[in-house]
């Protein structure tokens, strides 16, 4: 019942998060952090069952911390996406596996902005969008038809609010707002909450 949405744009990725906990049918709060900060230019969304998006969450961010410190640089997006990947195969085929799904989002000097498709079976993909979660069968469509990979930021951000739209119109469940920050050259940016459009009746 959760939602992750990425778009990569011309030099930047763009992230969006609802913002709801819920346990069942018991709504809990609605200004919840889906996001995670792994590095200055590496951001990673994150989706599923509460105590495993938070413990499994917190061991990558800590451990690509600890890798900067023992080797003195960062790592890529490519290289914390496959980090993720293989910390979640290994876990899924032991005791304790993570039900968590994931989009990394960074941006590198050389290769430049880039996002990554992770789900709780370890199938990790690079994309141009991406989106977990039941919003994901009404607003995949919206962006096979509309993204363009020169987006700027505005037109990413209208591509958004058009997914956002079509979830709050065609979801049974109410996501309300949404969390977005972007990764770009200058870092990890917080760009506050959207809400979608109210329905009205005609």
């Amino acid at each position: 019942m959760e939602c992750l949405i990425g778009i990569q744009g011309k030099d930047f990725v763009l992230v969006a998060t609802d913002t709801v906990s819920a346990r069942s049918v018991v709504a809990m709060k609605d200004d919840h952090d889906k996001m995670y900060k792994l590095s200055d230019s590496l951001l990673m969304a994150v989706c599923g069952e509460a105590g495993d998006s938070i413990q499994f969450s917190e061991y990558i961010a800590k451990n690509v911390q600890l890798y900067k410190m023992k080797n003195g640089y960062e790592l890529s997006t490519h290289a914390a996406a496959n980090f993720t990947r293989r910390n979640m195969a290994e876990s899924l085929r032991s005791p304790r596996s993570h039900l968590v799904n994931l989009l990394i989002a960074g941006y590198d000097n050389e290769q430049g902005p880039s996002l990554y498709f992770l789900d709780y079976l370890a199938s990790l993909n690079k994309l141009p969008f991406a989106i977990h979660g039941y919003g994901s069968l009404f607003a995949l469509s919206i962006m096979d038809k509309y993204y363009q990979k020169d987006l700027d930021f505005d037109g990413a951000k209208d591509l958004l609010m058009k997914c956002i739209n079509e979830i709050q119109k065609r979801f049974i469940v109410n996501l309300g707002k949404f969390r977005l920050r972007i990764v770009d050259k200058n870092g990890i940016q917080d760009k506050g909450t959207i809400a979608p459009q109210p329905i009205i009746a005609a």
